[in-house]
Order: C-alpha cells, then structure tokens, then sequence
C-alpha cells in the first residue's frame, strides 16, 4: 500500500472510532452558579448535605430548562436524590457559613453532559446541543425605536442569555425608519445586520392597546423563513414600569424560538450515505475535528476511500435541515442531487 493511503486509512479509522460515540455538548451549558442554599440538621454534616441536595434539585431544573424548549418544560424528568446524583460531576462552594446546626453558601453545581443526554434521550424529549451564536436585536414600539424600549433590552440582566444579541443603537436607524414589522424581510435589515457582523435578527415590537402591553417577536435570516411570536405581558402600573418584565418576556421568547429551531428531536432519525472531498490530510484533519463536534451526529463509519476522498455513512438525531445548519456551522457544507451526498469544507 502507498505510504499515504496507508496514512489516510489510519486517520479514517481512527475518526470513524471516535465519531462513533456521540460528541459532548458544550460544558457551560451544564454548569449552574449562584444556587443559594440554606438548611438545618442534627450536625453540620447532615445540614451540609441536605443542603448541597436540595440545591442540585434546583440547579437541575436549570439545566433542563436551559436546554429544552418552555412546551416541554412540563415533562422534566422526575429524578430522586440518587438519580439526580449520578447525573453529577460535583460542586465547588463560596460563601459558606455554617454552625452546628445550619448551613447557608452559594454553590456551582456541574452536571455531566453524557449523562442528561442519556436521561433526555431516554425520556424522548428535544434539546439543544450547541451555544447559539450573537444575534442583533432592534427594539421597535410600533416602529424602530430607541426609547425607554430599547433601554429595558439593553439591561445588564440579559447579559446572560441563552441567545446572546446585541441591541441595535440610535445610528443603526439610518434605513430602517419605514421598517414594518409584518412586512419586514431579511433585504430590510441585511445592512444592519452586517455592519453589526451577526447573520440573525429579531425585531422585538412592544405595542400596547386596549388596556394591555404584547410583544411580537419576529425572527429574520438570510434565506430563511421568518418565524413569529408573541406574548402579552401584565400591566405594571405604566409602561414605563411594564417594560422590565416585558424585556424580559421578549428574551425568553427569543431563547425558545431558537431552542424550538436548534433542539434534536431524536425520536426522528436518520442515514446518509456522503463523500467527503478531501484534498490533504490536514484537510482531513479539520473536517475530522468539525464533525466530532456536531452532536447530533450519533455514528460515523468509513466505507470507501481513496487519497482524494473518503467515503461514509453517517447516522444523526433530528431532522435533516437541522444536520446540514450544524455541519455549516462548522464550515462544512452538505449537498445533495439525485440521492448523492457530497461534503465539502468551506
């Protein structure tokens, strides 16, 4: 055998080795801080670890609902303290104070990815793998705005949001003064949307009538189809004090529209049978790196090659369009034409 073929083989099968176990998810989707816990016992032991329990309860529902979308919020796994403890890969405390008989400190909790996999998996239920990446978000109340609207958008709360965006400012209006919220398309906000160097927008319209405050949310991509929501938030005395809660009513929407297009349903599941242009072995090496971390690819095998290109046969979670948006994610691209699959990197 040519000594590079040789090399080539060997590469395969070692990537063929590690794609056949599902890749791990991003670790800070699985880490929770800030879980305040305080209890009592008979000892400082016993309230210690009634403490660190209960917490981990908590901190779990965290991660669950970070994950899977607010329809399947209802269907958490019922876990006891043993179950919810071999999902654990351990806590790290600050501060503590403690007596004979309580317990009180903040605690970060971290969970092993593998293991809520299997759990979320075995209960059937949708989640997310991946962070979502930066989006713009321009604040409109009917029309684009940046009054008290946007300055709720723009509070430092959000800085932790699942879906991390950035709110458009007072310059970015220049185009978008006749911006109709029904009407609007991704040509009506590519300019902004490039000169903030993020390839999403939502528009997040706050309108009151009738006595009560909606928010319409409306998600914009190239190429895509634009998706809509919308939710009516309480009345907190004026709208100036209303739109805290409605800001925060909008990012929770936004979380979930990207969690309802982004989570692998892995009840569906499907083959592809795909030729990996390959033009180096350090080329072979990227795409070996950008597929293992794809999680919704469950399975790869080799079953053709030659120094040129490989030929395999990938198993994956989920639907179709949703493999092909995570192999772009990763620069890869994934085309089809008479039932032939090809992959190419970008």
């Amino acid at each position: 055998m040519h000594p590079r073929l040789y090399l080539l083989f060997l590469v395969l099968f070692v990537a063929a080795a590690i794609l056949a176990v599902p890749a791990g998810a991003q670790e800070s989707l699985y880490n929770v801080s800030g879980i305040h816990v305080d209890a009592s016992g008979a000892s400082s032991t016993e309230a210690l670890n009634k403490a660190v329990t209960e917490g981990r309860f908590r901190a779990f529902q965290i991660v669950y609902r970070r994950l899977t979308r607010q329809a399947d919020w209802g269907r958490q796994p019922q876990l006891d303290a043993q179950g919810l403890l071999k999902l654990s890969r351990g806590y790290t405390i600050a501060n503590e104070r403690r007596s004979t008989t309580r317990y009180v400190a903040d605690v970060t909790y971290m969970f092993n990815p593998d293991a809520i996999v299997r759990t979320l998996r075995a209960a059937n239920i949708a989640y997310m793998q991946t962070l979502a990446k930066r989006i713009l978000v321009i604040p409109m109340s009917p029309g684009v705005s940046h009054g008290p609207w946007a300055t709720a958008l723009s509070s430092p709360a959000f800085q932790g949001s699942l879906v991390p965006f950035t709110v458009s400012a007072p310059e970015d209006d220049t185009g978008m003064t006749a911006l109709n919220f029904d009407a609007a398309g991704w040509n009506d906000v590519a300019a902004v949307a490039n000169k903030n160097h993020v390839g999403e927008v939502a528009l997040a319209q706050a309108v009151y009538a009738n006595g009560r405050l909606t928010v319409n949310l409306k998600r914009l991509g190239p190429g895509e189809v634009p998706i809509k929501s919308a939710v009516d938030v309480p009345l907190a005395g004026t709208l100036g004090t209303t739109y805290p809660a409605a800001a925060q009513a909008a990012v929770h929407g936004i979380e979930d529209m990207w969690k309802t297009r982004a989570a692998v349903d892995y009840t569906q599941r499907g083959k592809l049978s795909v030729d990996v242009r390959i033009a180096s072995l350090a080329q072979w090496g990227e795409i070996q790196t950008s597929l293992s971390g794809i999680g919704n690819i469950t399975s790869m095998t080799v079953t053709a090659m030659d120094i040129s290109y490989a030929r395999i046969q990938i198993s994956y979670g989920g639907g179709l369009e949703q493999l092909r948006e995570q192999l772009a994610a990763q620069g890869l691209t994934l085309a089809g034409k008479a039932g032939q699959w090809t992959l190419v990197k970008a």
